[in-house]
């Protein structure tokens, strides 16, 4: 692999002036001549269908890819609370700037100030985009658009609908990428996975796609490459992603050259329904717009945690997130609340069901919410999430307490792209999950679906085009044999998946042991030396992987268990990594909580001298091996402090 200086090409100048002089210095292909150039999209959720619809709108040729059957069926659908935007329009003191802060705090000064002041600028924008296509957003009764808060702000900013806000955020990205496929800008295939990125040396000119329906590998040859393929939590078996959900695609990249920034930062939701048995494989997120009214609390005496949450009196409660965080309340952001929850459960204080011999699990009440605004408010504002909850629990939310307990949700970490959004690959871009760029070592909640969007409707477009622009059309005939290349090497590794020496373990029991490691090494507590038998633990097991993984069916046809092996194999390269990045980083910072380097109350200390920097990882050819690369963080604007919500 070659080396390289990472520049992240983030324009100069005062901070509000930077996208606007950066588009206006961007190159752009003319009408005419925009018909000749392909663009592949991989992925087709809110960052990949709104890219997508904007590049088909300008004229490009677009391929895209899913491996769902419908692009409706992306994981962004299942964002429930709303989406940041600074309109201002409770007038409680929002504006740009503060949203730029809130971000840059929210996530322990760990991003970049260009990129995240970019992400509050356009957030504006993507409300007036949404409510442009129809999007249902919850309203007052003036007319206005409504607002409510979420963690890590203090003001009103998140724009909703319902519960369902990412179910109709996507609907209204799908809609326009639809319109383009009509039109026939956008050539789509579902059931389709990236198995392999096609080089031409330095630069991406391809992907090479497996059809899960026939199994037949294909290849398809473009002037450059998008990958929108969300985030790698599943990683831990136990997330709150959608059960498809992978690494493979960016992994894939990697592989060949592009860099994988900071992959230990990966986000713990604080209100998620507890874990409720040991052979569990999927949990569920309960937005955190939950924690607007429903007011978190656990017993004060371990007497009381075997008794029904009614049977305790109030004076028996800790309402403890109000108690540590007077000034956030039960909004602080979600890497605090979740190590408080941990704590008061390690304290011996916790409530439900017992996994591993501990009581894993809080209450989210909202009695006092309902004697206040009256059932039908809070039926209104909450019911589709009530309803949800009471089906999976079978316990009405509206009589007893939720339980919540912490769980693995969105990775911060991901392919490192510079300001235009493109990999260290040339022509290799990355957005929304499936990057780094924005919320540093936390993200706040209702930034997921800005980020997306973000990058779709308005940095992608500008930042392809610039790109295309520079580059003459390429012709597929030229790179037949880079398309064998990749081809082989794709064909290589499904023939060792199928054909383990002693074939006898399911890739979903890899998959389940593997999560396991991950989630007590690199979780929401880490230490040096459970981080260092982790990996020598992860080492082990994937050698029993490809020695014994079973699969059963063949290698063509539709064959499901051969995907999920594909995605495991993926998922123990990318675990190694993540516990050598957690390792290497001897400091706490948002969801990053080295116990080595934690306050005595719990909180994280960070170390701005010797880790403002953004990690980024060379495969050097070794997996266990890999290189460093440090993009150091320079704040010109704010001034990195103590990250008090107190």
């Amino acid at each position: 692999m070659s080396e390289f200086e990472l520049d992240s090409h983030a324009p100069k100048g005062p901070l509000q002036d930077r996208w606007k002089q950066h588009k206006y210095n961007s190159r752009v292909v003319s009408p005419a001549n925009r018909k000749k150039y392909t663009v592949i999209v991989v992925g087709t959720g809110l960052a990949g269908a709104s890219a997508s619809a904007s590049l088909g709108e300008m004229g490009f040729n677009v391929k895209t890819f899913c491996f769902q059957d419908s692009p409706r069926r992306a994981h962004s659908i299942a964002a429930q609370g709303g989406i940041n935007a600074a309109k201002n329009y409770q007038n409680d003191g929002d504006s740009v700037w503060r949203l730029f802060y809130d971000t840059i705090k929210g996530g322990d000064f760990r991003a970049r100030e260009s990129n995240v002041f970019r992400l509050a600028e356009l957030s504006t924008a993507i409300i007036d985009q949404a409510v442009a296509q129809g999007v249902p957003f919850a309203r007052e009764y003036s007319g206005y658009l409504a607002n409510r808060s979420f963690g890590g702000a203090q003001v009103s900013r998140t724009f909703y609908a319902r519960g369902q806000t990412g179910q109709q955020l996507l609907l209204g990205a799908y809609q326009a990428m639809s319109r383009q496929i009509a039109e026939g800008t956008i050539t789509h295939q579902s059931r389709c996975e990236m198995q392999e990125l096609i080089m031409d040396g330095d630069r991406a000119v391809g992907i090479i796609t497996r059809d899960l329906v026939t199994g037949e590998l294909e290849s398809h040859i473009a002037d450059c490459v998008v990958l929108c393929t969300g985030g790698y939590s599943n990683a831990f078996y136990l997330s709150t992603n959608a059960k498809g959900c992978n690494t493979s695609a960016i992994w894939r990249a990697h592989k060949k050259g592009a860099l994988f920034a900071n992959p230990c930062f990966t986000q713990i939701h604080p209100t998620c329904i507890p874990q409720h048995g040991e052979l569990q494989s999927k949990l569920t997120l309960m937005s955190e717009s939950l924690r607007n009214d429903g007011r978190v609390w656990a017993p004060k005496n371990k007497a009381d945690c075997d008794k029904r949450p009614e049977d305790i009196p109030e004076q028996d409660r800790d309402y403890f997130l109000e108690r540590m965080y007077p000034s956030f309340g039960n909004l602080v952001p979600r890497d605090i609340a979740s190590r408080a929850v941990k704590l008061i459960c390690d304290e011996g204080r916790g409530v439900g069901f017992e996994i591993e011999g501990k009581k894993l699990g809080v209450y989210l009440d909202f009695a006092q919410a309902i004697k206040k605004q009256g059932l039908a408010a809070v039926e209104e504002k909450y019911g589709n999430l009530f309803e949800m909850y009471q089906r999976i629990t079978a316990e009405n939310p509206y009589e007893t307490p939720m339980r919540i307990y912490p769980a693995v949700h969105y990775t911060m970490g991901g392919l490192w792209v510079d300001y235009n959004l493109m990999t260290t690959i040339d022509g290799l871009f990355a957005g929304g999950e499936a990057n780094f760029s924005d919320h540093g070592a936390n993200r706040l909640g209702a930034s997921a679906l800005m980020q997306g969007l973000a990058d779709g409707y308005f940095i992608l477009p500008t930042t392809v085009a610039d790109f295309l622009a520079k580059h003459k059309p390429v012709k597929s005939e030229n790179y037949s044999m880079q398309i064998d290349e990749a081809m082989s090497s794709a064909k290589s590794r499904i023939d060792s998946l199928m054909n383990a020496p002693e074939p006898s373990v399911t890739p979903d029991e890899f998959h389940r042991q593997l999560g396991q490691i991950l989630w007590h090494a690199c979780g929401m507590a880490r230490t040096k030396s459970s981080l260092e038998q982790a990996i020598k633990e992860i080492q082990t097991l994937r050698e029993q992987f490809w020695q014994k993984v079973k699969i059963s069916g063949a290698e063509y046809g539709l064959n499901q268990t051969l995907e999920r092996a594909g995605r495991v194999a993926d998922f123990f390269e990318l675990t190694e990594l993540m516990c050598i990045d957690a390792l290497d980083r001897e400091e706490s910072c948002g969801c990053h909580a080295r116990e080595e380097h934690l306050t005595e109350e719990g909180e994280a200390k960070r170390n701005d001298m010797d880790y403002s920097y953004v990690a980024a990882w060379q495969y050097s050819g070794d997996i266990s091996h890999p290189t460093l690369y440090r993009e150091y963080l320079h704040f010109d604007f704010v001034r990195p402090s103590i990250r008090n919500y107190q």
